[in-house]
């Protein structure tokens, strides 16, 4: 039967956001609700419709089914539905029916509308757009665009060196870039010029192109202040050209960033740079988990600490990669050193392995192989010695399956993409997200290039990679709200990994490549797939939110654990969330079931 009012009262009392109002307020909002019988196979609405307001559950069980008419949830009492709508145009962006005889709370949008404007409890709760995690500006944070010169000084391949010193002169600064057409082509500094002109006793009209460092490290615009710091820390350098397109656009020096105070990572990344030995990387490396709680602790977004913490990782590689040839001696032939997995995707937390491969040159001999046999040990053990422990999967450079000349390569992905078996689809699932390290970069970007448009025009292909992605599901229960892990270990317990981001990062890769497109991070992915029409606005609006939440959410409990004495992990209790952080995580998964049905049906999927 119907509540009285102060039978409504005890109700929303123990209801979250209702609990945070003070009496006044909430006695304000009793007589806004109204109440309504639902009986058992009713709609409540459908898809599209205009909203009669914010329902609240007091009595039985409400469907709901997205659409393409896939159930999405199962609520019960206490439970609300139809906020999404509310918060964009007003129409349903679900359809809700009731599976048994059910007893409703409508709060009508006028009355919803003041409710979050004027409770910050209830705006909170109810709005799920992400909000900014942190107000300060940092090196950490800061985008490249930000801290660069613009209009840095150029000068042409034929220009004298003493033109070029009159110049840097002029305009009080330590470098030019040479340029042609707009296109960058070399760098030369006032140490470049004491250290080959002078010392060297050059003739002053010697061309500037023949002292310059051609093909200088640039950073597009867009990257983050932190990785013109790592770059100059490893590389030894004090001035890094920005490009866009191969085009110049600026420069930043170390002179620009001294008003930023450099994050802990960049004092990993030099301590990695600088040490002679695994060893002693690993004492670096070590330092990793503090480094997660402090960047947690500073309201960093989750793409900024993941890409933070694998900057390391990368620098761990290279110095690595040194190392090993300063034992081994000169490679035999161009090689290119390619992570995957998390590393790939610059998506490392305070949980990674490693996943690596080696691309060969096609010069390479047989008798040359030993070489990169014994250079993949000694990277990968040392990668182990320093907390990234070897593949259980056995996907690393070690595994002679990995380590091949490049037309090898070439047939791997050839015959992935014509004969899609279930190894094929989860090997080019990984091999998808490549990104290399170090070594011959032009041993990558055509492979890249051409399997991209291979794999997009083929159509059985993509619909098997659509259905491979399909295969990692949220953790939504009908009935309890999350099916946690049934047995073991980790029981009562959700995967925050597996059945979380993973599902997230195998739909972004789907995304990359029917866009053809050559991200590889998650984030660029969907945002990329947004700017070429594959995914649309609001679903890639609806999908970034949801992945920045349960990213977020991972990372919190990772710092939590770590802060309490315990090893970083992806499984979390929901009994130690609140209400509040239940709410949101299980609105985040319905969204990326949602989006995960679209996708299947939008594309279909192989039977």
């Amino acid at each position: 039967m119907p509540l009285d009012l102060p039978a409504l009262r005890r109700f929303l009392s123990a209801v979250h956001p209702y609990d945070a109002l003070d009496p006044e307020a909430l006695d304000r909002l009793l007589p806004e609700f109204r109440q309504e019988r639902v009986p058992a196979g009713a709609q409540v609405y459908t898809l599209g419709a205009p909203l009669e307001g914010l329902y609240l559950i007091l009595e039985g069980q409400i469907e709901v089914r997205d659409e393409n008419g896939v159930a999405i949830s199962l609520l019960g009492p206490r439970n609300s539905f139809g906020e999404r709508g509310l918060l964009r145009d007003g129409k349903a962006a679900t359809a809700a029916s009731a599976l048994e005889d059910s007893l409703l709370l409508i709060l009508p949008p006028a009355a919803f509308d003041t409710l979050i404007a004027e409770e910050p409890a209830a705006r909170r709760f109810f709005d799920r757009s992400r909000a900014p995690r942190s107000s300060k500006t940092d090196l950490a944070t800061s985008r490249v665009e930000t801290l660069m010169t613009r209009n840095p000084l150029t000068c042409a391949p034929d220009t004298p060196v003493r033109e070029a010193a009159r110049l840097m002169a002029g305009r009080h600064v330590s470098s030019i870039c040479v340029t042609e057409g707009g296109t960058l082509h070399g760098i030369a500094t006032l140490r470049d010029i004491s250290g080959k002109v002078v010392s060297e006793a050059l003739p002053y009209d010697t061309p500037i192109s023949q002292i310059m460092s051609a093909d200088p490290m640039t950073l597009p615009p867009s990257a983050l202040g932190s990785d013109v710091l790592h770059m100059m820390l490893e590389r030894r350098i004090g001035h890094v050209p920005v490009t866009e397109g191969g085009r110049l656009t600026g420069m930043v020096t170390q002179t620009d960033l001294t008003r930023f105070q450099a994050v802990s990572s960049a004092g990993l990344v030099a301590e990695v740079a600088a040490a002679e030995t695994p060893q002693a990387m690993a004492q670096a490396t070590a330092r990793i988990p503090q480094l997660l709680v402090q960047l947690v602790a500073g309201g960093n977004r989750h793409e900024v600490v993941t890409r933070l913490i694998t900057d390391v990782a990368d620098t761990v590689t290279r110095r690595l990669l040194a190392l090993a040839e300063d034992k081994l001696g000169p490679p035999p032939a161009p090689y290119l050193w390619l992570a995957c997995g998390s590393q790939g995707r610059q998506e490392q937390t305070g949980v990674s392995d490693q996943d690596n491969c080696l691309f060969l040159d096609d010069s390479v001999s047989d008798q040359d192989l030993p070489y990169f046999h014994e250079l993949a040990k000694f990277v990968s053990d040392g990668l182990h010695a320093c907390g990234y422990v070897y593949c259980p999967g056995d996907m690393m450079a070690t595994n002679p399956r990995w380590c091949q000349p490049m037309r090898v390569w070439r047939q791997y992905f050839h015959g992935w993409i014509t004969k899609p078996s279930p190894e094929a689809q989860m090997l080019a699932s990984v091999m998808f997200d490549l990104r290399p390290i170090g070594g011959t970069t032009a041993l990558f970007e055509d492979l890249q290039r051409d399997t991209l448009g291979d794999a997009a025009r083929n159509s059985i292909f993509t619909a098997h990679m659509i259905a491979n992605s399909l295969k990692h599901t949220p953790p939504l229960g009908l009935l309890r709200g999350f099916a946690t892990i049934r047995s073991g270990e980790h029981k009562n317990q959700l995967d925050l990994k597996h059945n979380g981001v993973v599902p997230v990062v195998d739909m972004g890769r789907v995304y990359a490549l029917q866009g053809k497109l050559t991200q590889v991070n998650t984030r660029g992915r969907l945002e990329a797939a947004q700017a070429a029409g594959v995914l649309s606005q609001r679903g890639g609006q609806d999908l970034l939110a949801a992945y920045d939440h349960i990213s977020e959410t991972r990372l919190e409990h990772q710092a939590r654990r770590v802060r309490e004495g315990d090893a970083p992990d992806n499984f979390v209790a929901p009994a130690v969330l609140s209400d509040f952080e239940r709410s949101h995580l299980r609105d985040a998964f319905v969204v990326v079931k949602s989006m995960q049905s679209a996708l299947g049906h939008g594309r279909g999927a192989p039977g």
